[in-house]
């Protein structure tokens, strides 16, 4: 199993939609079959289309606000020591978060294909939130679904979806989490696909759907490029991008355009939910080896118990609350390109304090997992190194949850 050069990762997938030959492919319904095949068909058509790509970059640009900025930490990288600590703030995006450059491209494929209903899935209700703008945007009707807990722990998300004109609907089965979001999101997708287009929140599912939301984040690192070549004159020799790892589409955003660099200059971090320190439960699947399953439509490392039933997870942030990954990064483990760890949920509030701290930046806790390890291991790095972390999303719809942890101070937002 190789990383080919030259070749963009997302079209390293084989004829029947597998990285790697193991990880990926299409386990859906045979009532899917039809839909899919169509989505294929008209996303390879437009992602090299010349008008389709000025089309989106227009909407990338004028509504969603890009470039997003790359700032040096300069007090944190003083108290820290060590390495220097640089953030791609994506959450500057509109909206908040990067969820919003899949929700536009979907909009705009759901308009191509003539479809007047579009629905997707969310957990910490970024995905949710952008999907509901984007089909605003777009005269799209929306549903989203979400966990029931998730609409309890994500309440400013769950109020901004509605706002928008879109329908939250409650998932109350299983861990009633992002996991059995995306199952219900496709269950209803079976019976309605002839009116409806699916948006699926990240690099998960069939592997079409990992295409179109690899293809879409791949803004970031696009963006991130220019900047570092702007501000170092070229791409450091010493380059670390750390990103929080859920389901995995900002990560990968965050890398693509640096894949063909030696790991040597330029390293690929992926910091997973490790969950309470006391509990058992994460979600985690790629740092604490968990057995190759199936779930949603696609072969990844899945967490699972020995009768290869899914696991509950536990995490202090519903975006990384996921029992599987992306089929990207399980073929970027297996080919070493990318290493993969977890922090705690006490390890991400801890950041969260020290980043609030020393600068003005307010990250939600799913990038605060990727700050944690990336402030550690900067400790241990030399001067010359830089460090990246992609903040991709504001701590806005955390506020509860860090009162309730933290205390009233951490919840001032402008």
């Amino acid at each position: 199993m190789k990383l080919k050069k030259k070749i963009p990762v997302i079209d390293q997938a084989d004829k029947l939609g597998f990285w790697g030959g193991k990880f990926g492919g299409n386990f859906c319904a045979e009532t899917l079959k039809k839909p899919i095949e169509d989505l294929e068909m008209l996303f390879n058509k437009l992602k090299n289309n010349k008008n389709f790509i000025n089309e989106r970059d227009k909407y990338f640009k004028d509504w969603i606000g890009v470039p997003t900025r790359l700032i040096k930490l300069n007090n944190l990288t003083k108290h820290v020591g060590g390495a220097q600590i640089w953030s791609k703030v994506v959450s500057d995006a509109n909206g908040g978060a990067h969820k919003i450059y899949n929700a536009t491209v979907h909009c705009l494929l759901a308009k191509k294909a003539g479809k007047k209903f579009i629905i997707g899935d969310t957990g910490a209700g970024y995905a949710g939130k952008m999907l509901s703008m984007s089909a605003k945007k777009f005269g799209l009707k929306c549903k989203i679904f979400m966990g029931a807990k998730d609409i309890k722990r994500q309440q400013p998300n769950v109020k901004a979806i509605k706002k928008n004109g879109a329908q939250v609907i409650p998932v109350y089965s299983g861990s009633q989490t992002l996991v059995d979001a995306v199952s219900e999101c496709m269950r209803y997708w079976v019976a309605n696909c002839d009116t409806t287009h699916m948006a699926v929140g990240s690099t998960v599912g069939p592997s079409i759907f990992v295409r179109i939301c690899g293809w879409s984040t791949s803004q970031i690192s696009r963006e991130l490029y220019i900047q570092l070549q702007n501000e170092f004159g070229s791409i450091p020799k010493k380059l670390k991008l750390y990103n929080c790892v859920g389901g995995g589409s900002s990560s990968f955003g965050f890398w693509n355009e640096f894949m063909d660099y030696d790991k040597k200059q330029v390293e690929f971090i992926g910091v997973e939910a490790g969950g309470p320190a006391k509990s058992k439960k994460h979600a985690a699947p790629l740092t604490y080896g968990s057995k190759i399953g199936i779930l949603h439509g696609a072969a990844q490392y899945v967490n699972q118990n020995n009768d290869g039933q899914i696991e509950e997870t536990e995490s202090i942030s519903a975006g990384l609350d996921y029992p599987g990954v992306s089929p990207l990064h399980c073929f970027l483990k297996d080919v070493k390109r990318a290493r993969y760890t977890a922090a705690t949920d006490e390890d991400a509030l801890k950041a969260f304090k020290l980043v609030t701290k020393y600068e003005n930046l307010r990250p939600s806790l799913e990038p605060s997992h990727a700050f944690s390890v990336a402030i550690n291991d900067a400790k241990k790095l030399s001067k010359n190194t830089i460090v990246v972390v992609n903040s991709c999303g504001d701590a806005y719809k955390d506020k509860a949850i860090l009162e309730k942890k933290l205390g009233k101070k951490y919840v001032k937002f402008n």
